[in-house]
């Protein structure tokens, strides 16, 4: 429990850090901006048609169960759009969150990572490692959303479990947007990431909830993506530390 306590902290913890590095704040304040015109777009759109939605699907139902049902989809709702957000604002930003990342790496170890030389070999290569994960996100929330949706049309206990395997993904998408940048600039596979994400637990569980839900609450998501990506590196950071620490001992 205690470990799962620390990974919560990592986004406050963050927040403290980018503070005190007002040299990184240009890094932040261009993608808060992009944020904000996707979220503005997102919310003006879908919001109100999935509360309509919701509506819909529960007309008829008894009303303990349909008032019980509402809830979880409404939270259901409010990750998706979410989800939603953090896809655009972390593609958009990608450029200046890689550059912010790579900088904090330097800052917490001495030394960083660096991304190869921008030339054109390796901007395609990029690309074309960039489109992969994102479909192999897509294929992982696919094969786990879709039977999960199914759920919601057993009355009660399905839209429950629809919501708990909802937030489970979605804490586990969250850890790979957000410690992607030092483990892209490793070239680490999609495979590899994930064996990440599940060698530090309960830590990493921690982490993905926390910004599962900054990026699930309306607004305040539209700060909370380069906080979650400074909190993804200094989690990496202190990680590889540590590792380095242990190696130590052990040789």
């Amino acid at each position: 429990m205690h470990t799962f306590l620390i990974g919560m902290s990592y986004p406050f913890r963050a927040i403290r850090l980018i503070a005190g590095q007002p040299a990184l704040w240009r890094y932040i304040a261009i993608p808060i901006g992009l944020n904000l015109l996707v979220g503005f777009a997102l919310y003006t759109t879908l919001l109100l048609a999935g509360f309509q939605a919701i509506e819909t699907l529960l007309a008829g139902w008894p009303v303990w169960i349909a008032w019980l049902a509402q809830i979880v989809l409404v939270i259901a709702l409010f990750i998706g759009l979410g989800y939603l957000l953090v896809r655009f604002g972390v593609v958009l930003g990608s450029p200046f969150y890689s550059r912010l990342s790579e900088l904090l790496e330097e800052r917490l170890l001495g030394v960083a990572t660096t991304a190869p030389p921008a030339n054109v070999a390796n901007v395609l290569r990029d690309l074309s490692r960039a489109v992969l994960f994102e479909v192999k996100k897509l294929l992982l929330t696919l094969s786990i959303a879709l039977p999960a949706l199914l759920l919601n049309f057993i009355p009660g206990a399905g839209s429950i479990l629809a919501t708990i395997a909802g937030i489970t993904l979605g804490a586990t998408i969250a850890c790979l947007d957000f410690f992607d940048p030092p483990l892209e600039r490793r070239r680490l596979a999609f495979r590899a990431k994930l064996v990440f994400i599940r060698r530090h637990l309960p830590a990493s569980a921690g982490f993905g909830l926390i910004c599962l839900a900054l990026v699930s609450i309306p607004l305040l998501n539209l700060l909370a993506v380069p906080v979650c990506i400074t909190a993804g590196t200094l989690f990496f950071c202190e990680q590889a530390r540590s590792l380095q620490v242990v190696t130590a001992r052990q040789g």
